[in-house]
């Protein structure tokens, strides 16, 4: 059975760039660097820059990272200052910025987790919602 995420890859163009966005811009934590590839982490998230040839989806899919409550503000204050492009106006529970990494890939920087989401849909349920 699964019991958590391992690690999550992304396909990047060119590494050197993303590593600066990964690293310097957003604060993950750089581990190794080869030709094509690199290992970061944000807390025990293991993330893999892969040299490839990105696509990003027109979907809703993205990988939202963790940030403090206390540290939104100046997290949101960085992504302006390096004119990171947003992909979307937050609109659902809790403080949120949706931005776009060097490739496109969508990501967004969320205050909370699950217990704080589910606990506001007690208060304003999605259409359908079911409880399992």
């Amino acid at each position: 059975m699964i019991t958590g995420l391992n690690h999550i890859t992304l396909a990047v163009s060119d590494l050197e760039h993303s590593l600066h966005f990964y690293t310097q811009v957003l604060g993950l934590a750089g581990h190794v660097k080869w030709d094509s590839g690199a290992y970061l982490s944000a807390g025990d998230l293991w993330l893999c820059l892969s040299c490839d040839e990105p696509g990003p989806g027109t979907d809703y899919t993205h990988i939202a990272f963790d940030v403090a409550q206390a540290d939104f503000d100046a997290c949101c204050a960085r992504l302006e200052a390096f004119e990171v492009p947003q992909w979307k106006v937050n609109k659902s529970e809790g403080p949120s910025v949706y931005i776009l990494d060097p490739d496109g890939h969508k990501l967004e920087i969320h205050v909370g987790g699950l217990q704080r989401r589910l606990a506001a849909l007690v208060e304003k349920p999605y259409s359908g919602l079911v409880w399992l």
